[in-house]
């Protein structure tokens, strides 16, 4: 069981979710510290981001606790739910950026949605958020006319804009050029850093991953198999960890997905 205390901001024991039939986690047990980068990763299908989902509380697990700051998501009224979010800042899967909206309107919608701010404060706001991914002077652009890694950049821009207490990355580097890559990693490292914040990297990249990373988390069959720093984790003698980390395709992870007998379906025997 993940051991509680006050250096863990998130802290989720004995976590049981499926999905229909299919069990996604069996028992999962995961202690995210305060104010640094922890990585979850594993093979797709693992249920990354339906982890994510259930710590936002957008998803409701059938057993287990998910506690932040010692109090437990599962037990909150709506109200008390969407306060509680307030606290976290999104960057999704390619951006997520509103196609209709300029980079600052995108910039500054969160602000909108949910504070009085006069235009004044949050003109000054979103700049300067924006000018911390570099980007100030994109501000005019609409998302069409910006690259893969600028998009990025916004999306990053827009998820610290309410100074969120945990950032959460949705596969951050998923169809980013090497140069774009970098700008990312380093931007990830650097906010972290300076701002105090905790960081959540959910990805299956293992090397950028495991380049800013304080401590990973290796999921699979609906548990943690290893956890440990990057290079403890490189060592460790789990053979479904030193398959992921390898990208070997013969191992412990199938290449096919669960079946009928292959000749038994050809020949449509029941």
């Amino acid at each position: 069981m993940a051991e509680n205390g006050r250096d863990n901001i998130i802290l989720i024991e004995d976590l049981y979710y499926s999905r229909g039939q299919k069990r996604i986690f069996n028992g999962l047990d995961i202690a995210f510290q305060r104010g640094k980068i922890t990585a979850v990763m594993g093979p797709s299908g693992t249920g990354k981001t339906t982890l994510l989902r259930l710590i936002t509380g957008q998803l409701v697990p059938e057993r287990g606790r998910i506690l932040i700051d010692g109090q437990d998501i599962t037990a909150l009224q709506r109200n008390e739910l969407y306060e509680l979010r307030k606290r976290f800042g999104m960057l999704f899967q390619n951006g997520a950026l509103l196609t209709d909206l300029s980079v600052f309107e995108n910039v500054a919608f969160p602000l909108r949605e949910h504070t009085k701010l006069p235009e004044r404060l949050i003109k000054h706001i979103v700049l300067t958020k924006l000018h911390a991914v570099g980007l100030r002077g994109a501000a005019e652009l609409v998302p069409s006319e910006l690259s893969g890694g600028m998009a990025r950049r916004v999306a990053l821009a827009r998820a610290m804009v309410m100074d969120p207490d945990i950032l959460i990355y949705d596969e951050p580097f998923t169809g980013l050029d090497p140069i774009s890559l970098g700008v990312v990693l380093r931007l990830i490292k650097r906010l972290n850093d300076s701002l105090g914040i905790t960081s959540i990297v959910v990805s299956h990249d293992v090397e950028e991953t495991s380049s800013i990373a304080d401590e990973s988390y290796l999921i699979s069959e609906g548990q943690v198999v290893a956890s440990g720093t990057p290079s403890e984790l490189k060592t460790h003698g789990n053979a479904v960890v030193q398959q992921f980390l390898s990208g070997m395709a013969d191992g412990p992870v199938p290449f096919h997905y669960p079946g009928r007998d292959y000749k038994d379906q050809l020949l449509d025997r029941d």
